[in-house]
């Protein structure tokens, strides 16, 4: 889901450097013609922003878990003990 509404991002960030590089050279920020097209823009783009607004933490949610996860301190390996009875040291079974 966070990934399609990315590429719709990009996608429509792309349409809107060529929106720009189309209107008139005295059509600059300010003027009608580009705040109309910037809020077409922006509300093209509403809705993938709204998915990231709303799931967008669980990005940071997993970074955090596998921060905690990899700055745990991992158990020691216990050395195999062996009993008398292993054949190590024993005599005359």
């Amino acid at each position: 889901m966070l990934e399609e509404a990315l590429s719709h991002l990009d996608t429509l960030d792309a349409r809107w450097h060529q929106t720009r590089a189309q209107l008139p050279e005295d059509t600059g920020p300010g003027s009608e013609a580009y705040v109309d097209a910037l809020d077409e823009h922006h509300a093209e783009c509403w809705s993938y922003l709204d998915d990231w607004a709303c799931h967008g933490r669980v990005i940071l949610d997993i970074q955090a878990a596998a921060h905690r996860a990899s700055s745990r301190p991992k158990r020691p390996q216990l050395p195999t003990l062996t009993s008398p009875r292993s054949g190590h040291g024993a005599r005359g079974r």
